[in-house]
């Protein structure tokens, strides 16, 4: 018999402002959190502090990195693996991503900035992505925060905080045109801690449940979608769910994606 009501993630709102520890808010929130964690390791997160003014600026931005020249676009290189630019290949050939460094910390984006908008940077870019970041990855701390309470480990929190780093990466699956192919990202599990998923309005994105279901993840505006990576389950010893994941995109639209992922240092 088929599913009549389709499957869908949980759907938490972060909307308040004066969200603290110990608050009935923060505990009804925290308990919500850990519901979705516990049975799809995954849920949608409204954050409508975010202004719209700043959401369109910062995908407006990214469409402008993407429109650079290829020849540009691939002066941006990074020693560590699957960092910098990595443009279209044979078993991707749609797509293209820019991945940079802790996005909050300024200098990360002035670098980017010097290196593919010569010879006066683009102070706009660093400005908005910078700005955005921050928000996004206050929202991080406070679920991250919400998870390991609900473990019971609140004495390693502040070693855990502090171990954090941060990766931004952006990235621009091409239109396939034809209605009848798809583009996109194989199935996966994220191998850091938490991950947290922006992007236009184009979706795409697909969740599978623990049953083996695949939930096609509708996003609005004020929505990020947060998923627990194979680290963060195995620093919980497997008390958590790491779901896998994967891109589909049809039709003749581009989908912008920005996924902001957090580990322990040294290890993005």
């Amino acid at each position: 018999m088929s599913r009549e009501t389709p499957l869908s993630l949980p759907v938490i709102d972060f909307s308040k402002l004066d969200l603290k520890p110990g608050t009935t808010e923060w505990d009804s929130l925290r308990s919500q959190v850990w519901k979705a964690i516990e049975e799809y390791g995954s849920f949608r997160a409204v954050l409508s502090q975010i202004s719209q003014e700043l959401r369109e600026a910062f995908l407006n931005e990214l469409e402008e990195l993407f429109a650079l020249p290829l020849q540009i676009k691939r002066c941006y290189v990074n020693e560590k693996p699957f960092h910098g630019y990595v443009g279209q290949s044979p078993s991707s050939p749609l797509n293209e991503c820019f991945a940079i460094d802790n996005p909050v910390i300024s200098q990360n984006l002035e670098n980017l900035c010097n290196i593919l908008w010569q010879p006066q940077g683009k102070p706009s870019f660093r400005k908005i992505i910078h700005s955005f970041s921050k928000e996004v990855l206050e929202l991080e701390k406070i679920i991250r925060k919400m998870i390991i309470e609900s473990l019971g480990v609140e004495k390693y929190l502040e070693e855990n905080m502090d171990s954090a780093d941060y990766m931004l990466r952006v990235t621009k699956y091409g239109s396939p045109q034809a209605s009848d192919e798809l583009s996109g990202l194989r199935a996966h599990t994220d191998k850091n801690m938490i991950t947290i998923l922006h992007q236009n309005e184009v979706d795409g994105l697909e969740v599978q449940t623990k049953g083996g279901e695949w939930i096609q993840v509708k996003f609005s505006p004020e929505s990020f979608v947060i998923l627990i990576g194979e680290s963060f389950d195995a620093w919980a010893n497997g008390r958590l769910h790491s779901p896998y994941h994967r891109v589909r995109v049809s039709g003749n639209e581009a989908r912008i994606s920005a996924g902001f992922f957090q580990c322990s240092k040294q290890g993005i």
